[in-house]
């Protein structure tokens, strides 16, 4: 087999039959992939602030924070497994996630809990906004699948930044 045909048969078998145009599937996994390095990162800074969360309110927002950190993961999954059933590819590598992210990380060596709840809250905002913008993606190309996905998955964000923004008062 020469090179290119080993390319070829490759690229074979991850082809996921779909109904969906080419150039849909191309928008389409463009954005469920960014959302997924944001849910990613998102999903890092939640437990890293859980981890070196501190102060008289350590147990309660150590607890809300490892709640909240288990929901982003648990949308890992199906969004990825979302871009595969459209006949897309996903994301590979925590290097491919640091390129697309656009959650900003804090990598501070001190946080208040305060602004660690703030900064969450306003991380899940911006994510609510990305939400909207990747359903507008699906409407335009009909994929109301990926569409009913996004909208639980804006009901979630809004949740956490409702707590977040609670429990900072």
């Amino acid at each position: 087999m020469n090179k290119s045909s080993a390319a070829e048969h490759r690229a074979a078998a991850l082809h996921t039959p779909t109904d969906l145009k080419a150039e849909a599937t191309k928008d389409l996994t463009a954005a469920l992939n960014l959302l997924l390095a944001d849910y990613f990162a998102l999903y890092l800074k939640t437990k890293n602030f859980h981890w070196h969360m501190s102060g008289p309110h350590f147990r309660d927002y150590h607890l809300l924070l490892d709640e909240q950190g288990d929901q982003l993961f648990a949308t890992t999954d199906p969004l990825a497994e979302r871009v595969r059933k459209i006949g897309g590819n996903t994301l590979r590598s925590i290097g491919q996630i640091g390129k697309l992210q656009r959650v900003l990380d804090n990598d501070a060596d001190f946080v208040t809990p305060q602004d660690m709840l703030a900064e969450l809250a306003d991380d899940n905002r911006q994510l609510v906004t990305r939400l909207r913008e990747a359903h507008d993606v699906c409407d335009e190309h009909g994929d109301i699948a990926s569409a009913s996905l996004i909208e639980n998955w804006v009901d979630e964000a809004e949740r956490r930044a409702w707590f977040l923004f609670e429990a900072s008062r």
